[in-house]
């Protein structure tokens, strides 16, 4: 399994972040104009025209963007474009070791050890009688009675 995620998975995710932003200040853009043109009304079909354009082409690059930034960070397997899980669970290693050591990092901060430290042994008698096993400082067998 890779370790370390491509140059071109990398070039990718990048990509896309550049295409979301670009189409994000596209579509914000026409709100601004929308406020700087408020009330002027001279060549209004070409101003909407225009408006239209720039939101649309602003919310396809969003879209666009989103979707080549998801496939950059988890890969074409990974992200679900293709069905092989082999393929997915390789891509997705770098994720998985992470949030590994996210949730370490999380018990170690709480100081919390978990399969280090030697379990309290309880020593247990079994009941001659009924064969039920009861705790050690017993007297009587919890099941039936009877001294042990």
């Amino acid at each position: 399994m890779s370790k370390q995620i491509s140059s071109e998975r990398k070039t990718a995710f990048y990509l896309g972040g550049i295409l979301m932003v670009i189409g994000g200040i596209s579509f914000l853009s026409v709100f601004v104009t929308g406020i700087m043109n408020f009330g002027d009304f001279s060549n209004f079909e070409g101003q909407a025209r225009s408006s239209m354009a720039r939101a649309f082409g602003g919310m396809i690059l969003l879209i666009i963007g989103g979707i080549v930034r998801g496939v950059g960070a988890r890969g074409l397997a990974g992200s679900g474009v293709l069905l092989d899980p082999e393929q997915a669970r390789d891509e997705l290693e770098p994720y998985s070791r992470m949030a590994g050591g996210m949730v370490k990092d999380a018990l170690d901060e709480v100081d919390l050890n978990f399969g280090s430290a030697a379990a309290e042994k309880v020593i247990m008698i079994r009941c001659r009688a009924c064969g039920k096993l009861n705790e050690e400082d017993s007297k009587f067998c919890q099941e039936c009675g009877k001294g042990i």
